[in-house]
């Protein structure tokens, strides 16, 4: 099972309650996401900690031996100037090259299930590194956008919903809603909330609204989720979120605002990427004055610098296709997006140009 790391919190509950669910089902399961590493205000989900930073182990190289005239008598290897020798000592006799055939195993994984992440390029290293794997594997492609690229034998988008942690439960409702456990239903819980933003965006359901209530029932921990979520931000974070503030520009009379970070204000603050999470949403667009919120910052995609962004509506825009020129991802109201071989500051001139000819 896999998800990119992009503010996924949605897809790592939902890895989590639907890793549950197949173990329960007796099947063996690894979670695995690029670079993956834990915010700590995620730490009180159970099963986090297995969470991988990339595949492991994934095939063996076999070395076959035929000792049908030659017993083995003993075994041994060394390395030597980064190269393995294997020492065989036959019981009599001698092995020559004739006996020897060299062969591969077949992959560990026989599926892959892909959650929230419309591309697969969008896995980077873990996809780049090992392509033949997941060109060669089945994949269940489950998501809640419909901007997704199908890329799946089998594709579940459903962009009725709002988050993919919506969808894992209606499976789990077919299968184990009996015996869905508290820390289960936490974390799809989890999901959901971190998606609506505590049920606040505009695509929220009374469906939506219904799942959240059963898993209230099923023991989810409402107030142990919103305190993790939004009442344990570190110093570091809001010393990164006022240094946005600080940039913030505001356009009136097309409601805009949007500001910018560098990778030095990152380094400054002592912060990383995962605790932009939430600054739009908590900060700028509480703002009356304020419908369409763009965030641009400066990142590093496989070792190559880069700046991405997030744009967020909260009066219907479509965010989608104002960002149309620039390849976004995401839903109409909150698209994400990434640039290559451009400055932060050109990024954020023709960005700002563009969204405000869309808005004109």
């Amino acid at each position: 099972m896999i998800f990119d790391r992009s503010e996924n919190t949605d897809a790592l509950s939902a890895a989590l309650a639907l890793a549950d669910f197949l173990e329960k089902d007796h099947k063996s399961v690894d979670i695995v996401c690029d670079d993956f590493v834990a915010s700590k205000n995620l730490e009180f989900l159970e099963g986090i900690k297995k969470i991988k930073p990339g595949l492991e182990h994934i095939q063996k190289f076999v070395i076959k031996v035929d000792v049908s005239q030659s017993k083995i008598d003993s075994i041994s290897y060394d390395v030597k100037d980064d190269w393995l020798s294997i020492y065989l000592t036959p019981k009599h006799g001698m092995l020559t090259k004739n006996e020897l055939r060299t062969a591969q195993s077949s992959y560990k994984y026989d599926l892959i299930i892909t959650l929230n992440t419309p591309e697969l390029e969008m896995f980077n290293k873990t996809f780049l590194n090992n392509t033949d794997l997941f060109y060669r594997t089945t994949i269940i492609n489950i998501d809640c956008r419909a901007a997704n690229d199908r890329y799946g034998q089998i594709n579940y988008i459903d962009p009725n919903v709002t988050s993919v942690s919506e969808i894992i439960f209606q499976f789990g409702k077919q299968w184990y809603e009996q015996n869905l456990n508290a820390a289960t239903a936490t974390a799809l819980l989890t999901g959901m909330i971190a998606a609506t933003h505590s049920f606040k965006t505009t695509d929220v359901t009374p469906l939506t609204l219904q799942a959240a209530g059963e898993l209230i029932n099923h023991g989810a921990d409402r107030e142990k989720i919103i305190h993790h979520l939004y009442r344990t931000r570190s110093l570091s974070t809001l010393k990164l979120w006022g240094t946005a503030l600080m940039r913030l520009k505001i356009d009136n009379l097309k409601h805009f605002a949007w500001t910018f970070l560098t990778r030095e204000d990152f380094i400054n603050a002592d912060a990383n990427h995962g605790q932009l999470k939430d600054l739009i949403t908590e900060l700028i667009e509480n703002s009356p004055e304020v419908d369409l919120t763009l965030l641009i910052y400066e990142d590093e995609i496989n070792g190559e610098k880069v700046v991405s962004g997030i744009l967020h509506s909260k009066k219907g825009h479509d965010t989608l296709q104002m960002l149309k020129p620039y390849n976004p991802i995401g839903l109409r109201h909150r698209a994400a997006f990434t640039i290559k071989n451009i400055s932060i500051g050109e990024a954020e001139k023709n960005i700002t140009e563009e969204i405000k000819k869309s808005l004109t």
